[in-house]
């Protein structure tokens, strides 16, 4: 079999990723700790608004005149926004998740960020998915919750990544995790074609290849549960009727996916979703209201079809963004890379309401807003009072937790 067929046949349509440091033997340098209680049954869904989405528009703080002043062009009008109170509310493509909002399941973080900001998307959604502004790291904060957490070893499904590359925030030391774009198509190319697949299988365990190789076992290991995965799953979500009116968008079919998945009891604790890009430089406005509406239409078809299953109160989902825009529009309608934004939480156990200082718009970081409420500490929260595990080894610090969730 040739090479660049082995490739072909591992990386089309499914991606099982092994961190470079568990293929070394690099460990993670912690002792298990014991979990907390109260998280049987939970999941996370983790949505990535890619490329920035800008929290001005989104929650939009029609109270202060300065807004305008900075935005006179791309500014929401006062009469539009879908008002929490007084001074913001929602961007008017956003009804759905309005109607949620004023249900309580919903948590607006506000001016979220982290220290010293990078501007870079590439740098920063690393910062984002690591969860290590200050240092270069290997592994994905929910992969290290997964190494971390005692999961069933024999359960190929306990974090999915709903996307073509598997993110770096589920890269893991030590577990294992898929990424599918969609059910079909999912697995390996090999598998297609009975005498590819009979070679994958032949290579993998052939113990007299002309070279010796310490890692040939792992690499089998990944292939088998790869394997067994793509044929598994569309069987085990096959008898899930959905039960929500779900857009007709890439984010409406990740989700109706991911419901799928935690409806169908496989035990999977995190699932990784993206949508976007919201990196609007130009003609901001209609990019971004265009993909806030499809974001505020599919999650609440995602909850409805929970809902309808019973299984609304034991899924969480955490939106975020790898930065904010700058406060003031650009000459090209649009905006360019800024620092804080906010972030929701939505369902489950959600205190609904706002949390965090909204950003002052007198008060910027060179036209940037400054952050209010670190990241980790989100982080922190959802880890020990939604998933149930200390989160000091995971986060690699401490971080105080805010009172959105109970």
């Amino acid at each position: 079999m040739k090479r660049r067929n082995f490739l072909a046949g591992t990386l089309t349509g499914l991606a099982v990723v092994a961190n470079t440091q568990h293929v070394f033997a690099q460990a993670l340098a912690q002792s298990p700790l014991p979990g907390l209680p109260g998280a049987a049954n939970r999941c996370l869904v983790l949505i990535n608004l890619q490329g920035g989405n800008d929290g001005l528009n989104c929650v939009v703080p029609f109270g202060n005149p300065q807004y305008y002043q900075l935005r006179p062009t791309i500014g929401v009008a006062r009469n539009d926004v879908l008002s929490i109170n007084d001074k913001v509310g929602f961007n008017p493509t956003m009804r759905s998740f309005k109607s949620m909002y004023d249900k309580g399941m919903i948590a607006v973080v506000q001016s979220v960020g982290y220290p010293n900001p990078d501007h870079s998307h590439f740098r920063s959604t690393e910062i984002w998915q690591t969860a290590a502004p200050d240092k270069y790291e290997h592994t994905g904060w929910l992969g290290r919750y997964l190494d971390d957490a005692n999961l069933p070893k024999d359960n190929l499904f306990n974090g999915v990544a709903l996307a073509q590359v598997l993110p770096e925030v589920m890269v893991a030391g030590k577990t294992d995790v898929p990424a599918i774009a969609q059910i079909n198509g999912y697995g390996l190319i090999s598998d297609r074609n009975n005498s590819a697949s009979m070679a994958y299988t032949k290579l993998v365990s052939d113990n007299r290849l002309p070279f010796s190789s310490p890692y040939l076992a792992h690499v089998a290991e990944i292939e088998d549960h790869a394997q067994k995965g793509s044929q598994e799953l569309p069987k085990l979500i096959a008898g899930y009727k959905p039960a929500g009116s779900y857009p007709a968008t890439p984010l409406g079919r990740s989700l109706a996916l991911a419901a799928q998945i935690v409806g169908s009891n496989l035990g999977t604790r995190v699932l990784y979703v993206q949508h976007g890009s919201f990196d609007t430089h130009v003609g901001q406005k209609a990019t971004q209201d265009r993909l806030l509406g499809e974001f505020s239409d599919a999650i609440k078809a995602f909850y409805d079809d929970l809902a309808a299953h019973g299984a609304d109160n034991r899924v969480l989902t955490m939106t975020f963004s790898e930065f904010g825009r700058r406060t003031a529009e650009n000459a090209s309608r649009g905006t360019d890379h800024g620092e804080a934004s906010p972030l929701f939480l939505i369902g489950g156990g959600v205190k609904g309401g706002m949390y965090g200082a909204y950003p002052d718009l007198s008060d910027t970081n060179m036209g940037n807003l400054k952050f209010d409420t670190d990241f980790r500490s989100v982080y922190a929260t959802v880890l020990e009072r939604w998933l149930g595990r200390p989160s000091a080894p995971i986060l690699q610090g401490q971080f105080s937790t805010i009172a959105a969730l109970g």
